[in-house]
């Protein structure tokens, strides 16, 4: 990583500002029936349903029918969404207090793989901290996976916010927690860093 030559950022937001933890999600699943739930997702890989989810090709109710089918356990919407959003955790003040200084160094950008239900459950734990502001107001524009229709770690991906936003890739540095992530970045040319718990964006020297 070359500072010198970083104008932008773009951060993820789950394990960089939102902690997460996927094992929650995978032992909730389990706990109604699930046993194979690691087969479909996991932080490193996803299958064709839960990219369909996080691209927004299927909306949550046909993303529940589908986990029913391949799982052919009778669990309701509420069943499939309180296990999936088990995962979300907390938003620590002190992230978003870094975030407001950096945000006065650098134009900063969001890109976060997600999907309506998980979006729906991160605003309203932001909300928790937050109040009245929304979170997307730290950003020039905050990029959204179920949204852009285009996932992590997929080169392309990137590409297509460096062009809308009129980014040079290599003034520009992505921050994620997930390796196949930053090597996709990597390949579209923008610098990276791999945040590796237990460092968190406190520990990033910019």
């Amino acid at each position: 990583m070359n500072s010198t030559h970083i104008k932008n950022i773009i951060f993820d937001l789950g394990g960089i500002f939102l902690n997460i933890d996927y094992s929650l999600t995978e032992k909730a699943f389990i706990e109604l029936g699930v046993t194979n739930f690691a087969d479909f997702y996991t932080q490193h890989n996803a299958s064709t349903l839960f990219e369909d989810l996080e691209t927004g090709k299927i909306t949550p109710e046909d993303f529940c029918d589908a986990l029913r089918t391949i799982s052919t356990i009778p669990l309701t919407n509420e069943q499939i969404y309180t296990a999936w959003n088990a995962m979300l955790l907390d938003l620590p003040t002190e992230r978003l207090i870094w975030l407001e200084v950096i945000r006065q160094r650098y134009n900063v950008y969001l890109y976060s793989n997600t999907n309506k239900i998980h979006y729906q459950a991160f605003l309203t734990i932001a909300k928790k901290v937050m109040g009245e502001k929304h979170f997307n107001d730290y950003f020039i524009k905050a990029y959204y996976s179920h949204e852009l229709g285009l996932r992590k770690p997929y080169a392309a991906s990137y590409t297509a916010i460096l062009h809308e936003q009129n980014l040079a890739a290599t003034e520009t540095l992505f921050i994620d927690d997930t390796i196949k992530n930053i090597e996709g970045a990597a390949e579209a040319g923008l610098q990276t860093l791999h945040l590796i718990a237990p460092q968190t964006v406190l520990d990033i020297d910019l």
